[in-house]
């Protein structure tokens, strides 16, 4: 299948220059992305200060960076590799699976075999720490053991979703503002990217209770009823989907000990279909995940607050408002687990 030509603009040339210099490559991966070469994530504190800024501008345009390790990298070298972006720490709110190394709670295990790792993650498209004011900055992602018949990740670039909508479209959710389900932060659908300064999109497929709708010409607000919320939802996954044909999303087949760090304003990302298969059918898959602090709150506009009760009672008595789990079911044929 022929890969769709990126609508990203090419790397900035003093970038790549100044990578060269410093012994390493990038290079653009099509149709979004970029993959990096030379760069020993075993010696964090030898990468210069504007070698680390460049790759971080780079990832907020491109979306996520793929660092391929010439040398084995441990926990520890994969975490300290983790803070070099957004926040410069982590921020760790998962469960701490019985092989993960050290026990370290920083390091989020994943697997196809729930005796090497958690399974079942992230079936959805959905951004890392939406329960979070300030959502994770950057998450990270060490392949210890790629599936041998496959099972990767997608990543959606969603500045260019939201370039793709229709000019009604882009209006109308300009205007929304997602509930999450477990902890009632109140995020934008469309939000500007801190870096890229891109409008870039929003919205956790597998974790919202509720969608504010704030009403055009008026100060007033309502929710979105069930078949608006469901409409929404799809209309959201079909213009992600879209990018894998249309140029702005890919899947990423992992190789052994890559080191994947993804901008978590400016992609949205779901586990393949495959990495969830058993590993009886796909071979064994193991994935380490960090998850960086944010560096700002993303915060909703048009005055509305960064939290609100998602488990109290429905403040306006109608409209979708579903606390708890994966909250608000948007198909009832899909896997919603997070």
């Amino acid at each position: 299948m022929n890969t769709p030509s990126s609508r990203l603009p090419a790397i900035d040339p003093s970038h790549a220059a100044l990578i060269a210099r410093f012994g390493g490559k990038i290079t653009a991966l099509e149709p979004i992305g970029a993959q990096v070469s030379g760069i020993d994530l075993k010696s964090t504190d030898a990468i210069p200060v504007e070698i680390v800024a460049m790759l971080e501008r780079e990832m907020a345009h491109r979306g996520f960076l793929v660092f391929k390790n010439e040398t084995r990298l441990d926990h520890e070298d994969f975490l300290r590799a983790s803070c070099l972006w957004g926040g410069r720490e982590l921020h760790s709110t998962h469960g701490v699976h019985p092989e993960t190394p050290g026990g370290n709670r920083h390091i989020f295990r994943l697997s196809n075999d729930e005796r090497h790792g958690i399974p079942d993650v992230g079936p959805q498209w959905h951004n890392d720490g939406s329960f979070l004011p300030a959502t994770f900055s950057h998450s990270g992602y060490h392949i210890i053991r790629p599936a041998e018949n496959g099972g990767g990740t997608h990543f959606a670039h969603q500045g260019l979703a939201f370039a793709a909508l229709a000019q009604d479209r882009q209006e109308r959710w300009s205007r929304l503002s997602s509930v999450n389900s477990a902890s009632g932060v109140v995020h934008p659908l469309v939000h500007v990217h801190p870096v890229s300064g891109q409008q870039c999109l929003w919205l956790h497929l597998g974790m919202t209770g509720a969608v504010i709708e704030k009403l055009p010409d008026s100060d007033a607000f309502r929710l979105l009823h069930a078949d608006e919320l469901k409409q929404l939802c799809h209309e959201y996954n079909d213009i992600l989907n879209a990018g894998l044909t249309n140029g702005y999303a890919m899947a990423y087949e992992y190789h052994e000990n890559d080191c994947v760090f993804i901008d978590n304003l400016a992609v949205a990302h779901r586990a393949a279909p495959e990495a969830h298969m058993p590993a009886e059918q796909q071979g064994l898959r193991i994935m380490h995940r960090s998850t960086v602090k944010g560096v700002q709150d993303l915060a909703p506009g048009f005055g509305l607050p960064q939290h609100v009760n998602i488990d109290g009672p429905n403040p306006v008595g109608e409209g979708v408002w579903q606390g708890g789990g994966v909250g608000f079911r948007w198909d009832e044929a899909i896997a919603m687990r997070n």
